[in-house]
């Protein structure tokens, strides 16, 4: 058995399989192809699931892939332990109803022995422990010795989910030699220590479980092989671990040769080392598939993965943005197995780079404020409250305060974060209005009727016959009366349906004496159109020949604001760069709204720069042409594919004269020059590394500019001035304001040191400690906290309780020198006690603290409480 790089591993695995009468499929998106039931693909079988079910012909009844894989249940074990991780390759071989047990082992046993060369008395082999059948192939057709055939139970060798197919399982595993070994003379295959390595596991699928423990021989067997290839890496490397596998050391590498740590020389920057290596390689593949860190689903995985490389590589030294650049090493490394990774490299890049700027000003505003927490918390559990407000308020995410902990001993008040959490998110939902929720528009109804053509590529009316109707109740029904909401199932229609970032044709349905007005229009899973709207006159019935018209001055302004989206991606990736990636889209009637990666606001030079080249486009007339071709053929032509989207092999393209090339299924003007005109009209952030342009065209831009300049009028009217003048005019007003804050501003400040000087003119002694109190009405915390900071002018001993009041607010400040804080009074419990008086909370450092104050009319009596409890606070 030869050393074997993992690069090398996995094509002769593939290699292997082809020669087998497999097909080789290139690794699926990390991001689930119409799959609900998962944030992430985690298995090599997972992006096939409908393959084994027969909801889709497979392209071959004999694949073989290497998928990219995440898992992050044990997120938190990553680094703690050298075998944990969350991103992975696994390899697959597998059959859908081709061949079963006899061939399955056979290759399985072949590649192990003859292409990898693994010695054979290393080698073990697990089967379920009733299939005898599993027993004799590999004794009597393979050879396996029966000596290093090992019987396991349904809970190790039986794989099934719930009802539905499963079947028993074949492992093979790997002895790694006694050293690794517990001891024990029951030693073997399925024991817990580090002895027998687990490696390749055959999935026979043959039985169907009917929910209750009966099962049935499935009349189509398959086979699911499913074998990890770090860990088939490790045992051809002879190392201990992933992280000492070859293409993952080199990513460790060059994170030490960053931070000038080197693994193995100290167990905590271990963990450390462990940590971002990991991290770096789940997040370098999750970008390249689309995925762009957010505050939620696997937008939050990605910016969790990233946040905690951040915080280790600090925990290493390294206080400036790296992971950028250790995520080259990964690109290098991947090049030739994941080519679309190159392809994405710049964005990669500048995804990760963003997110660590971003991050970093977040982290040390975080662990300051953490800092004081930790430092007011009595006992080893931290505040849930202040684990929420240190999410909520600073962006502090609950998993990095939970590792500061745990560093320190500390836990966290997690079930009181998440009824904190939990409160919120039902506020926030009792704000939205759940617009998806009416039955009649409901996707999910089985409705049995062949896939809808759609004719509204070309036509705006249709001839079409009903095929079936919802009720709204969601209920299949056979006819709806006038008044009645619904929905209508047509066999064709020109009605476009909400797909793509553009929304759907509204319109009517109509026939002698009936009609039906459409409000939206879905389409589900088996390419079925669903009209939803209400019977405004007569009956329609199932079997009725009915004529659909869309709305077709709608439907043109949609068109327009179309096109004009794929003209703005072309001007953006001229203008800013070829990271410039679509990451979402609305296009409606009224306006284009484009959401795309970069990493700063545009400049209003570069935003007259794009709308030029976009209005050029508009002004040469050019041709815009659609039509569908191999997507080997599209890609040849340059044309650019949605950022993490899969497409089938046959694809439509829209092309818009020479500035746009696209895989677009949505509707299109004919000429550029029927968008008249654009215009941008807003550009925003809407997430780390993602802006967003609104635009108009067509009237919308006449109706925008009638609206500019009855606001200009409005303006010359308010301030007695020409249209041309009211832009000095409006300057010279805010000048003048400024100057006048400036004005209030020093008046406050004065009128603060003459308060000041009145109030702290006498001192109450406590212990050798001057305690200061008093009570300001009409005051801001800002004026109360100057204030503090102007009485800890007085010395060292100072220690001092004010309370501002302004209407029906009231806070605290509670400020303490040296001399205090060395006695043990310290500001931020000082605060904390005399608010408590007052139904008031708050806290902070132990020089300075802030306080509210819930019952004003305690005020009084809370300061005159400030004296006994600085007597209870000094050590």
């Amino acid at each position: 058995m030869e050393w074997t790089s993992l690069n090398d591993i996995r094509e002769k695995y593939l290699s292997f399989f082809e020669s087998k009468g497999h097909l080789r499929l290139p690794s699926f998106s990390l991001v689930p192809n119409n799959d609900k039931s998962l944030l992430l693909i985690n298995s090599g079988m997972a992006p096939m699931k409908k393959y084994f079910t027969g909801e889709v012909t497979p392209p071959r009844s004999r694949v073989t892939t290497c998928q990219k894989c995440i898992r992050t249940p044990d997120i938190e074990q990553v680094g703690k332990t050298a075998r944990h991780g969350t991103f992975f390759e696994m390899l697959g071989n597998f059959s859908f109803g081709d061949y079963f047990k006899k061939e399955a082992t056979a290759w399985a046993w072949e590649f192990c022995t003859k292409v990898l060369e693994m010695p054979v008395d290393k080698l073990y082999v697990t089967i379920y422990e009733n299939d005898d059948e599993a027993f004799e192939i590999w004794t009597k057709q393979n050879g396996v010795d029966p000596s290093h055939i090992v019987r396991l139970g349904k809970e190790d060798n039986f794989w099934e989910h719930g009802s539905g197919p499963c079947g028993p399982c074949s492992e093979i595993y790997f002895d790694r030699g006694e050293k690794y070994g517990c001891g024990s003379p029951d030693c073997g295959p399925g024991c817990e220590c580090d002895r027998f390595t687990e490696f390749w596991n055959n999935v026979f699928s043959q039985f169907n479980n009917d929910g209750n423990g009966n099962y049935t021989e499935l009349a189509q067997k398959n086979i699911d092989t499913g074998m990890g290839l770090e860990r088939l890496a490790c045992i051809m490397q002879g190392v201990d671990n992933i992280f000492e596998v070859d293409t993952v050391q080199n990513t460790m590498k060059k994170i030490s040769e960053i931070s000038g740590v080197k693994y193995h020389d100290d167990a905590k920057n271990d963990v450390s080392l462990r940590v971002i290596t990991d991290h770096v390689r789940s997040s370098t593949f999750m970008i390249g598939d689309g995925v762009i860190p957010s505050n939620n689903g696997r937008g939050y995985v990605l910016r969790r993965l990233i946040r905690r490389a951040c915080r280790h590589g600090r925990l290493l030294g390294v206080n400036e943005p790296f992971l950028y650049k250790v995520c080259e090493t990964v690109l290098e490394d991947n090049k030739v197995a994941y080519p679309e990774l190159q392809d994405k490299a710049e964005l990669i890049k500048k995804v990760i780079l963003s997110e660590e700027e971003s991050f970093g000003k977040t982290i040390d505003a975080g662990l300051a404020r953490l800092d004081e927490y930790i430092e007011n918390t009595e006992g080893t559990v931290f505040s849930g409250e202040d684990a929420f407000k240190l999410n909520d308020t600073f962006g502090f995410p609950l998993d990095l305060t939970k590792d500061v902990l745990e560093e320190r001993g500390m836990t966290v008040d997690e079930e009181k974060f998440n009824e904190l959490l939990a409160n919120q998110k039902a506020t926030a939902r009792a704000a939205r209005k759940d617009a998806g929720a009416d039955a009649w528009k409901n996707t999910s109804v089985k409705i049995d009727a062949e896939k809808t053509v759609f004719t509204g590529y070309t036509d705006f009316t249709a001839e079409a016959k009903v095929l079936a109707l919802v009720n709204a109740d969601g209920e299949l029904v056979d006819m709806l009366g006038a008044g009645e909401k619904g929905s209508v199932v047509l066999d064709k229609t020109p009605f476009y349906a909400t797909s793509g970032g553009q929304v759907a044709d509204t319109g009517v349905i109509t026939a002698d004496g009936v009609e039906f007005d459409v409000e939206d229009t879905s389409k589900n899973a088996d390419g079925i159109y669903i009209h939803s709207g209400t019977v405004k006159e007569g009956v329609v019935s199932v079997g009725n020949t009915v004529n659909a018209q869309i709305d077709a001055d709608r439907r043109k302004s949609i068109m327009r604001n179309h096109t004009a989206a794929h003209l703005l991606q072309a001007a953006l990736r001229e203008v800013l760069g070829t990271h410039v990636e679509q990451a979402g889209q609305l296009v409606n009637d009224k306006e284009v709204r484009f959401d795309f990666t970069h990493f700063n606001p545009l400049t209003t030079e570069e935003l007259s720069r794009v709308e030029a080249i976009v209005n050029k486009e508009i002004l040469a007339c050019a041709p815009v042409s659609m039509q569908e071709m191999p997507i080997e053929e599209a890609k040849k032509m340059g044309a650019m594919m949605l950022f993490g989207e899969k497409y089938g092999n046959i694809v439509r393209v829209v092309k818009a004269g020479d500035a746009s090339t696209e895989f677009c299924g949505g509707t299109h003007v004919a000429s550029t020059g029927e968008l008249g005109l654009f215009k941008i009209v807003s550009e925003a952030s809407v997430a780390a590394g993602v802006r967003r342009i609104v635009a108009l065209t067509g009237t919308g831009v006449l109706n925008y500019l009638n609206e500019c300049e009855d606001t200009v009028k409005f303006a010359s009217a308010t301030f007695k001035s020409a249209d041309n003048e009211v832009k000095d005019r409006i300057t010279a007003i805010v000048a003048e304001n400024k100057a006048k804050d400036k004005e209030i501003q020093n008046l406050n400040a004065e009128m603060t040191k003459l308060k000041s000087a009145d109030m702290f003119s006498s001192a109450v002694d406590v212990d050798g400690l001057e305690l200061y109190t008093a009570k300001v009405e009409g005051t801001t915390p800002d004026a109360l906290r100057s204030m503090g900071d102007d009485v800890k002018t007085k010395g060292d001993n100072v220690v001092a309780v004010l309370a501002g009041v302004n209407g029906d607010k009231a806070n605290f400040v509670a400020v303490c020198g040296k001399v205090a804080i060395a006695k043990g009074v310290k500001a931020g419990d000082l605060v904390k006690e005399v608010a408590k008086i007052a139904n008031g909370g708050g806290g902070g450092r132990p020089d300075s603290a802030m306080a509210g104050a819930k019952d004003i009319t305690k005020i009084d009596e809370a300061l005159s409480k400030a004296e006994e409890i600085v007597k209870s606070l000094i050590k």
